[in-house]
């Protein structure tokens, strides 16, 4: 009975490795460019057994953006926003996102190389829908929860909010080099990052807040 649980144990840390080093390979080399030699070659696998788990590059290309997806979507589930006061749900929400992002640099990268393929693979996906829909419920909650108690605005749509929520830091993420350069400024430093966590936060906030009708 032990060698069995082994092999299964073995075989899941196996996928697991593939999982990371496709992930890697097609973040610096894009879909176009990644070659299944080389994933293999990064997770230390046998070809074979990578055409076993996943199939082939682009069902495996699916994984790792599934895989991306349920990462963030499982940490947002993980901040309990409706055990939070609107506002500090809100303020959870936007520095989650962000230091994700942060945390993640690959995301960012995994992003625009599914947006140059013009999201085909990602509307292939039948689970990213339901992976998905329970964020904007939840933020929808907490829009109608910050209405009714009279702080936010009524007239937001929690899709709009969480694009534009999500943009905060993707955009400071995915540009930090370049905007390091043109500004003369070192946009990684601990301080600037806490500064633009800080006024990220402040935007949203101050959005919501703005005009709100009781």
């Amino acid at each position: 009975m032990p060698a069995p649980e082994r092999r299964t144990r073995n075989a899941e840390r196996t996928k697991a490795d593939i999982l990371r080093a496709a992930r890697e390979e097609f973040c610096e080399q894009g879909f176009n460019g990644a070659r299944v030699d080389a994933i293999a070659a990064r997770a230390k696998a046998n070809k074979r057994l990578l055409y076993h788990y996943y199939g082939n590059k682009e069902a495996l290309y699916q994984a790792v953006l599934l895989d991306a997806y349920k990462e963030i979507r499982q940490g947002e589930r993980g901040l309990s926003l409706s055990q939070h006061s609107p506002v500090e749900a809100m303020d959870r929400l936007v520095r989650f996102t962000f230091r994700h992002f942060l945390a993640n640099p690959w995301f960012p990268r995994l992003l625009a190389v599914e947006n140059l393929q013009n999201a085909r693979f990602l509307k292939q996906i039948e689970d990213i829908p339901a992976i998905n829909s329970p964020l904007v419920a939840e933020l929808r909650d907490i829009l109608k929860r910050g209405h009714d108690s009279g702080v936010f605005r009524t007239d937001v749509d929690p899709m709009q909010l969480y694009i534009s929520i999500a943009g905060l830091g993707y955009f400071y993420v995915s540009n930090m080099q370049t905007l390091s350069v043109i500004f003369g400024r070192d946009l990684s430093h601990f301080a600037l990052v806490q500064e633009r966590e800080a006024q990220a936060v402040q935007m949203v906030i101050d959005y919501l807040r703005a005009g709100h009708r009781a």
